[in-house]
């Protein structure tokens, strides 16, 4: 009887720690690398809030669902009040145009702070994440920038010992009584990004600190793991305010297989843009987003879902709404990420 009860417990957390990432995922990362990589704090003159909502699989009971929120500024006083790429405040060049990129310049050195606040679900099983980061940005040449960041905070871990079932099992049974279902974690996280006018590339690495889950023992079926990314993108011009803008995303999670995503991006001036997405043996994605006004910016997308699941849910609905305070350029799109 024992092990049967371990091989459920196991087996519903093991769904999340064992056999998938266990931090959410997002199809539009390239709207807010941030959330990946704590090194993207600070890179735009303005404060950065977006806030955004995932359901995962929708149609299938207990499926994933994230809301999340950002917000994260520069600090100094020559970034803030103009640095080398900064508009006018009447208006200036299109960050997606050819001109622009011809004539970038590497930011000047400076801080960014910044928080994170990540909701996550995915049927008895509820964590969420405040994590503050801190990056350092300078210029290496002219025309390149290099960004370190860190993220340090706290997770909040919840099984809900009242949706679990166990077809007549005692419920008082030691091994479910011994359940740890309401815990604080300690969480940190790590970056890297190097960034110029047309390419982007970094890494980073979230859940450095392992951790023991809602089930006490040695299994590592109820632990944490580190997850690594990697990502880079480019911008290639079809015409002067045209950009066609590649990305790739590789998440490295063991035990499971690496995977990754690939994304194309077609921007329209600084007005709006179209993309797609595939993800690797998961689904394929369609994206849109508008720059509203200097104040707001929103993305949408929709996931067709490839695998197994398919037959019993209707794909995955995301969306992100970018608010841009203290946006004294007035600038309508991101500058220094694409």
């Amino acid at each position: 009887m024992k092990r049967f009860l371990y091989a459920i417990v196991f087996f519903i957390t093991g769904v999340q720690f064992a056999y998938a990432q266990q931090k959410p995922q997002y199809t539009q990362y390239i709207f807010n690398n941030y959330l990946l990589n704590p090194a993207l704090t600070g890179i735009e003159n303005y404060t950065d809030v977006k806030a955004g909502y995932r359901s995962q699989w929708t149609g299938l009971e207990g499926a994933p669902t994230t809301g999340y929120l950002s917000i994260n500024a520069p600090i100094g006083d020559r970034f803030v009040q103009g640095d080398a790429t900064a508009f006018p405040a009447s208006g200036g060049l299109n960050p997606s145009s050819r001109l622009y990129t011809q004539q970038y310049q590497a930011a000047e050195p400076h801080h960014g702070i910044g928080l994170t606040l990540v909701s996550d679900k995915t049927g008895p099983i509820s964590q969420t994440t405040i994590d503050a980061t801190y990056a350092y940005h300078l210029g290496l040449t002219d025309r390149l920038n290099l960004a370190v960041g860190v993220s340090a905070g706290v997770s909040h871990n919840v099984l809900d010992r009242a949706a679990l079932h166990f077809g007549g099992v005692d419920d008082s049974d030691p091994i479910l009584a011994n359940l740890n279902t309401n815990q604080w974690k300690p969480d940190l996280g790590f970056g890297v990004w190097a960034y110029a006018s047309d390419y982007f590339f970094g890494v980073s690495v979230q859940q450095i600190l392992p951790q023991s889950l809602y089930v006490t023992g040695s299994s590592s079926l109820n632990k944490t793991v580190p997850h690594y990314f990697f990502t880079a993108g480019t911008k290639l011009f079809l015409s002067d305010d045209v950009t066609l803008i590649p990305s790739v995303l590789v998440k490295v999670i063991q035990p499971v297989p690496t995977t990754f995503d690939v994304n194309m991006k077609v921007s329209f001036q600084d007005k709006f843009w179209l993309g797609g997405s595939y993800r690797r043996s998961d689904s394929f994605a369609a994206m849109v987003g508008f720059n509203l006004s200097s104040f707001i910016n929103v993305g949408y997308s929709y996931d067709f879902t490839t695998s197994a699941l398919n037959t019993v849910s209707n794909g995955s609905h995301e969306i992100v709404i970018g608010i841009l305070l203290n946006n004294r350029y007035k600038v309508t799109c991101p500058q220094h990420t694409f």
